[in-house]
C-alpha cells in the first residue's frame, strides 16, 4: 500500500494529511486525495489536533484539494502524525495569489 503527506493551506492555517491515494481530478484545478488516513487509538492518549482533523475529515469520501493550495505531496514509508499548523508571521509559507476580475488593477 502507497502512503502519500499531502500538506496544503486552508483557511489561513497548513493542513498534513496522510492518504491512501492521491490524483488529478476531474475538475480542472484540483487535487483528489481519498482514503484519509488517521491514527489507531490503542492507547488513553489522544491528539486533539488529530481529533480536530478528524471530524473535519471522518466521513470525507474524496477531498478536493485546489492546486494551488499544495505545498507538497510526498510518497512516504509509513504514515505520520496529521495535523493544523498555523502559519506564523514571517514565515516562507504564503497562499498562492489568485486572480479575480474587478478588484484593483484593472485597466479600462
Amino acid at each position: 500500500m502507497h502512503i502519500y503527506r499531502v500538506t496544503f493551506v486552508s483557511q489561513g492555517k497548513v493542513y498534513v494529511l496522510y492518504a491512501e491515494e492521491v490524483q488529478q481530478a476531474e475538475i480542472y484545478g484540483f487535487v483528489e486525495v481519498r482514503g484519509i488516513l488517521f491514527g489507531e487509538h490503542s492507547s488513553v492518549v489522544i491528539d486533539p489536533a488529530e481529533e480536530k482533523l478528524k471530524s473535519e475529515f471522518g466521513g470525507v469520501a474524496r477531498a478536493l484539494v485546489p492546486i494551488h493550495a499544495v505545498i507538497r505531496i510526498d510518497e512516504v514509508e509509513k504514515r505520520g502524525q496529521s495535523k493544523i499548523l498555523d502559519i506564523e508571521a514571517g514565515s516562507n509559507v504564503t497562499p498562492f495569489p489568485i486572480y479575480t476580475p474587478g478588484r484593483g488593477g484593472e485597466r479600462d
